[in-house]
Protein backbone atom coordinates (compact mmCIF):
# COMPACT_ATOMS: atom_id res chain seq x y z
CA UNK A 1 0.00 0.00 0.00
CA UNK A 2 2.81 2.44 0.86
CA UNK A 3 4.44 1.72 -2.51
CA UNK A 4 1.22 2.60 -4.31
CA UNK A 5 0.92 5.90 -2.42
CA UNK A 6 4.55 6.77 -3.10
CA UNK A 7 4.21 5.87 -6.78
CA UNK A 8 1.02 7.94 -7.09
CA UNK A 9 2.65 10.91 -5.35
CA UNK A 10 5.72 10.65 -7.59
CA UNK A 11 3.55 10.49 -10.72
CA UNK A 12 1.53 13.50 -9.56
CA UNK A 13 4.70 15.48 -8.84
CA UNK A 14 6.22 14.61 -12.23
CA UNK A 15 3.01 15.57 -14.04
CA UNK A 16 2.79 18.87 -12.15
CA UNK A 17 6.41 19.63 -13.01
CA UNK A 18 5.87 18.83 -16.70
CA UNK A 19 2.85 21.15 -16.92
CA UNK A 20 4.71 23.91 -15.08
CA UNK A 21 7.46 23.96 -17.74
CA UNK A 22 6.79 26.52 -20.46
CA UNK A 23 7.82 25.92 -24.03
CA UNK A 24 10.28 28.50 -25.32
CA UNK A 25 8.56 31.30 -27.26
CA UNK A 26 8.30 30.78 -31.02
CA UNK A 27 9.96 34.18 -31.54
CA UNK A 28 12.16 34.78 -28.49
CA UNK A 29 13.00 38.31 -27.34
CA UNK A 30 16.43 39.60 -28.35
CA UNK A 31 18.52 42.74 -28.00
CA UNK A 32 21.32 44.26 -30.07
CA UNK A 33 23.41 46.90 -28.34
CA UNK A 34 26.55 48.90 -28.95
CA UNK A 35 28.31 51.84 -27.40
CA UNK A 36 29.49 54.31 -30.01
CA UNK A 37 31.34 57.48 -28.99
CA UNK A 38 30.40 56.66 -25.39
CA UNK A 39 26.65 56.55 -26.12
CA UNK A 40 24.42 53.45 -25.97
CA UNK A 41 22.30 52.43 -28.95
CA UNK A 42 19.92 49.51 -28.45
CA UNK A 43 17.49 47.59 -30.66
CA UNK A 44 14.94 45.39 -28.89
CA UNK A 45 12.98 42.88 -30.97
CA UNK A 46 11.52 39.39 -31.15
CA UNK A 47 13.40 36.93 -33.35
CA UNK A 48 11.25 34.68 -35.55
CA UNK A 49 12.71 31.59 -37.21
CA UNK A 50 12.54 30.54 -40.85
CA UNK A 51 11.29 27.10 -39.74
CA UNK A 52 11.48 25.41 -43.13
CA UNK A 53 10.09 28.40 -45.04
CA UNK A 54 13.34 29.41 -46.78
CA UNK A 55 12.52 31.24 -49.99
CA UNK A 56 8.95 31.79 -48.78
CA UNK A 57 9.39 34.66 -46.31
CA UNK A 58 9.81 37.79 -48.44
CA UNK A 59 8.21 36.82 -51.75
CA UNK A 60 5.07 38.63 -52.93
CA UNK A 61 2.98 35.63 -51.80
CA UNK A 62 5.22 34.71 -48.85
CA UNK A 63 4.83 34.89 -45.09
CA UNK A 64 5.31 38.66 -44.73
CA UNK A 65 2.83 39.43 -47.55
CA UNK A 66 0.01 38.21 -45.31
CA UNK A 67 0.53 41.08 -42.85
CA UNK A 68 -2.07 43.88 -43.14
CA UNK A 69 0.54 46.64 -43.71
CA UNK A 70 2.53 44.76 -46.36
CA UNK A 71 4.91 45.81 -47.92
CA UNK A 72 5.78 47.51 -44.63
CA UNK A 73 7.11 44.88 -42.23
CA UNK A 74 7.60 45.22 -38.49
CA UNK A 75 11.18 43.99 -38.73
CA UNK A 76 10.63 41.25 -36.17
CA UNK A 77 7.75 39.49 -34.46
CA UNK A 78 5.34 40.15 -31.61
CA UNK A 79 5.71 43.65 -30.13
CA UNK A 80 7.14 46.32 -32.41
CA UNK A 81 10.91 46.47 -32.84
CA UNK A 82 12.31 49.42 -30.90
CA UNK A 83 15.40 51.56 -31.26
CA UNK A 84 16.66 53.52 -28.27
CA UNK A 85 19.55 55.96 -28.54
CA UNK A 86 21.14 57.92 -25.71
CA UNK A 87 22.44 60.51 -28.17
CA UNK A 88 21.35 62.32 -31.28
CA UNK A 89 22.35 60.14 -34.23
CA UNK A 90 22.12 60.00 -37.98
CA UNK A 91 20.87 56.84 -39.63
CA UNK A 92 22.04 57.29 -43.19
CA UNK A 93 20.98 60.87 -43.93
CA UNK A 94 18.13 60.87 -41.38
CA UNK A 95 18.67 62.91 -38.20
CA UNK A 96 17.31 61.00 -35.18
CA UNK A 97 17.16 62.85 -31.84
CA UNK A 98 18.01 60.92 -28.65
CA UNK A 99 15.02 58.84 -27.57
CA UNK A 100 12.97 55.75 -28.37
CA UNK A 101 11.50 54.88 -31.76
CA UNK A 102 9.87 51.98 -33.58
CA UNK A 103 11.59 50.42 -36.58
CA UNK A 104 9.74 49.11 -39.63
CA UNK A 105 11.11 47.99 -43.00
CA UNK A 106 9.60 48.66 -46.43
CA UNK A 107 10.30 45.48 -48.40
CA UNK A 108 8.27 46.34 -51.51
CA UNK A 109 11.46 45.90 -53.56
CA UNK A 110 13.21 42.71 -52.42
CA UNK A 111 16.57 44.10 -53.56
CA UNK A 112 16.18 47.60 -52.07
CA UNK A 113 14.80 47.69 -48.54
CA UNK A 114 14.05 50.95 -46.76
CA UNK A 115 14.35 51.37 -42.98
CA UNK A 116 11.45 53.33 -41.48
CA UNK A 117 11.97 55.14 -38.17
CA UNK A 118 8.63 55.86 -36.51
CA UNK A 119 7.99 58.31 -33.68
CA UNK A 120 5.10 56.14 -32.44
CA UNK A 121 6.16 53.62 -29.79
CA UNK A 122 4.59 50.91 -27.69
CA UNK A 123 2.48 49.37 -30.42
CA UNK A 124 2.00 45.67 -30.96
CA UNK A 125 3.95 44.62 -34.05
CA UNK A 126 1.62 45.30 -36.94
CA UNK A 127 0.21 48.71 -35.94
CA UNK A 128 2.00 50.82 -38.56
CA UNK A 129 0.87 54.43 -39.11
CA UNK A 130 2.76 56.25 -41.88
CA UNK A 131 1.83 59.67 -40.46
CA UNK A 132 4.10 58.89 -37.47
CA UNK A 133 7.23 58.37 -39.60
CA UNK A 134 10.27 60.36 -38.52
CA UNK A 135 11.80 59.33 -41.82
CA UNK A 136 12.97 56.61 -44.18
CA UNK A 137 16.46 55.49 -45.11
CA UNK A 138 17.59 53.19 -47.95
CA UNK A 139 19.44 50.11 -46.74
CA UNK A 140 22.40 48.41 -48.40
CA UNK A 141 21.39 44.88 -49.42
CA UNK A 142 23.56 41.79 -49.56
CA UNK A 143 23.27 38.06 -49.02
CA UNK A 144 24.53 36.41 -45.84
CA UNK A 145 27.18 33.71 -46.25
CA UNK A 146 24.55 31.13 -45.33
CA UNK A 147 20.83 31.07 -44.62
CA UNK A 148 20.05 32.86 -41.33
CA UNK A 149 17.50 30.79 -39.39
CA UNK A 150 16.59 33.33 -36.70
CA UNK A 151 16.15 37.02 -37.43
CA UNK A 152 19.14 38.90 -36.08
CA UNK A 153 19.98 42.57 -35.63
CA UNK A 154 23.53 43.70 -34.93
CA UNK A 155 24.94 47.11 -34.17
CA UNK A 156 28.63 47.37 -34.98
CA UNK A 157 30.95 50.06 -33.67
CA UNK A 158 33.10 51.04 -36.66
CA UNK A 159 35.29 53.38 -34.61
CA UNK A 160 35.07 57.02 -33.66
CA UNK A 161 31.49 58.20 -34.01
CA UNK A 162 30.37 55.71 -36.66
CA UNK A 163 28.60 52.40 -36.62
CA UNK A 164 26.37 50.13 -38.65
CA UNK A 165 22.96 48.54 -38.02
CA UNK A 166 22.46 45.22 -39.81
CA UNK A 167 19.30 43.12 -40.05
CA UNK A 168 19.68 39.53 -41.28
CA UNK A 169 17.05 36.87 -41.81
CA UNK A 170 16.61 34.03 -44.25
CA UNK A 171 18.65 34.94 -47.36
CA UNK A 172 18.64 38.71 -46.80
CA UNK A 173 21.04 41.09 -45.13
CA UNK A 174 20.24 44.81 -44.95
CA UNK A 175 22.43 47.43 -43.33
CA UNK A 176 22.67 51.16 -42.82
CA UNK A 177 25.45 53.36 -41.45
CA UNK A 178 24.88 55.38 -38.29
CA UNK A 179 26.76 58.30 -36.74
CA UNK A 180 26.63 59.70 -33.21
CA UNK A 181 26.57 63.48 -32.86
Amino acid sequence: MNCRIIATAALLAATSFAFAQKAPPASPPATAMATIAGKAITITYSSPGVKGRAGKIFTKDGLISKNPHYPVWRGGANAATTLHTDADISIGDLKVPAGTYTLFVDISDADNWVLIVSKQTGEWGLAYDQTKDLGRVPMKMSKPLEMVENLNYTIANLGGTTGKITLEWENHSASVLIAVH
